[in-house]
């Protein structure tokens, strides 16, 4: 403790005294936050105690000493918080690894209170860029009180926590977005404002999908570290498996480690990454390949085969789509086909991720079935409209001969019913 907290602790009161308490030396934890609370303890020492209250350290029944150390059995403050005791009022940067480590790097004792939590995040923060960093001595480098808070840590479960998953991007962003702070490291400070352009935020945020990447989820949470070009599809893959999968396979995967380009990042961006879709596909605007393809090359041809036939069986699949609905509401019976269709659009999703190869063969051994089967679909959605029409057809003719029936049966009692008024007629006549 420096001097001024020193001189604070003295002119603070007994918090034994002032409360009207006496407790015996068997307390383990004269520093009750309760006792504390009634205490009636005011400025800025307050502030750490209100913090605690709701820290799952608290909730754990754990108290200050069991951080800050000292002896909590003595009434004397000064003897009680003596650096001879282990006392540390206020651990240094460097010290707080091992601050918090000597518990959460304690296997036996974390199992007693959480036995799913890893006990290898301070092993593991010394292999980070923060961890690296703080060993070769800066100071200013995030540690764990940086992130997780130090007497108001939350569960990371419970949405109030800066690290909770709604909350991580924009506790990184305390750092990594103040321009100032960050101006001796030479990165980028915009990485928060593009993530929140993102279709991962949109999904978080938005949609609150927990499960959506935020930073820890591609660089790690206590051994962050930005990954290398050569292992961005890696990253990726924790999601996208698929398509990593055939990254690593392509033609590209060669060419962009040589040329250092980060893999995803190339076409895809990093932190700003939008919506995929057809139209980063191809030769037109708004494509991505035309940015390193020109017309003439391999590559070109290549990504303009591989659109047109996206495109084919996309407008395929509307066509037959479109039929279909419209027999449908004819009244029809297309749920068949229209099950069928599916199938289609399946091979549609599966010929996008496809185009991860590079290999207009390998897109058209989808795209080729997907439009058979969307062709089927079509061809049912015709069948059935010229059903409809010959129905429409037969009742019509159905509808005239009944009609005409109808009309026959009408004149015929009109017959009957004008000869039996002349029947009657001549009778009376005659009488």
């Amino acid at each position: 403790m420096n001097q001024q907290e020193n001189e604070s602790y003295k002119r603070q009161p007994s918090l034994i005294s002032k409360a009207g308490l006496l407790l015996p030396r068997a307390v383990k934890r004269c520093c009750s936050l309760a006792l504390i609370s009634m205490a009636g303890l005011e400025g800025r020492l307050s502030a750490p105690v209100s913090q605690m209250n709701d820290s799952i350290h608290h909730q754990r029944g754990l108290s200050c000493n069991d951080c800050h150390g000292g002896d909590p059995t003595l009434e004397d403050e000064r003897a009680s918080m003596d650096p001879r005791k282990g006392y540390i009022a206020r651990p240094q940067p460097a010290q707080v690894p091992a601050f918090c480590g000597k518990c959460h790097s304690d296997a036996y004792l974390m199992k007693k209170f959480n036995p799913a939590l890893r006990v290898d995040q301070e092993q593991e923060y010394f292999t980070s860029m923060h961890g690296r960093l703080l060993q070769s001595g800066d100071q200013r480098v995030a540690t764990c009180i940086s992130c997780h808070g130090s007497h108001n840590i939350r569960s990371v479960s419970d949405a109030l926590s800066s690290v909770y998953a709604t909350n991580v991007a924009e506790t990184c962003a305390k750092c990594h977005a103040n321009a100032d702070y960050m101006r001796g490291y030479q990165i980028p400070t915009d990485q928060y404002a593009n993530y929140k352009t993102s279709v991962h935020a949109r999904a978080l945020y938005e949609r609150q999908d927990v499960s959506a990447p935020t930073c820890n989820d591609c660089h790690g949470n206590h051994g962050a570290t930005p990954p290398g070009v050569a292992s961005v599809a890696n990253v990726c893959g924790q999601c996208h498996a698929r398509q990593s999968e055939l990254f690593q396979s392509s033609p590209h995967k060669a060419v962009f480690d040589e040329r250092q380009i980060g893999e995803c990042i190339g076409c895809h961006s990093n932190h700003g990454i939008k919506q995929p879709g057809d139209q980063m596909l191809g030769v037109g605007s708004g494509a991505v390949c035309i940015n390193c393809h020109k017309q003439g090359d391999t590559g070109y041809a290549v990504a303009a085969a591989m659109r047109s036939k996206i495109d084919d069986l996309s407008a395929s699949i509307d066509r037959s789509n479109g039929i279909l609905n419209r027999a449908e509401r004819a009244g029809m019976e297309v749920s068949r086909p229209k099950f069928d269709m599916r199938e289609a659009i399946d091979e549609l999703t599966h010929a996008r991720v496809l185009i991860h190869t590079s290999s207009t063969a390998e897109v058209e051994k989808v795209t080729g079935p997907g439009l058979d089967i969307a062709k089927k679909g079509y061809q049912a959605g015709v069948a059935a409209l010229v059903e409809r029409s010959y129905r429409r057809k037969g009742l019509a003719v159905s509808l005239f001969f009944i009609l005409f029936l109808a009309a026959l049966i009408y004149l015929k009692v009109r017959e009957i019913e004008s000869r039996e008024a002349g029947g009657g007629l001549s009778s009376n006549e005659a009488a």
